[in-house]
């Protein structure tokens, strides 16, 4: 005589648990690989407020300054003043035409590849 027993048979928790593994695993590669491409975004987005920063200092310079300023400056000004707060680690160097930016950390973490960026000094 058969009780009438509601429940999962022990096939059926099994079937369930090996489709949450293939889900998982096809679906937290996909998360890393979207992290970061947000973090190479975000980088890429901080190089270009950074430009934007040695452009409008760069700029004021040049009203009060009668029309002079240098790339040392404008370089100065990046690395003593935290524009991005304390999300990004960011590096900048006096580059052949301009100054060289380099996004070396996105909230703590590297991107993979290499964020970099110029800021073109005006009239080179």
């Amino acid at each position: 005589m058969l009780r009438n027993e509601k429940g999962f048979t022990l096939i059926e928790i099994i079937a369930v648990l090996v489709i949450l593994g293939i889900l998982a695993a096809v679906a937290i590669p996909k998360y890393i690989s979207m992290m970061d491409q947000s973090r190479i975004q975000a980088a890429q987005t901080a190089i270009a407020e950074v430009k934007a920063q040695c452009s409008n200092f760069y700029a004021s310079q040049m009203l009060t300054n009668a029309g002079t300023t240098t790339v040392t400056a404008v370089l100065n000004s990046i690395t003593t003043t935290p524009y991005l707060g304390p999300d990004y680690n960011i590096s900048a160097a006096t580059a052949a035409s301009g100054i060289g930016i380099t996004v070396n950390s996105v909230k703590g973490v590297a991107p993979t590849t290499a964020v970099t960026g110029t800021w073109y000094y005006p009239g080179m």
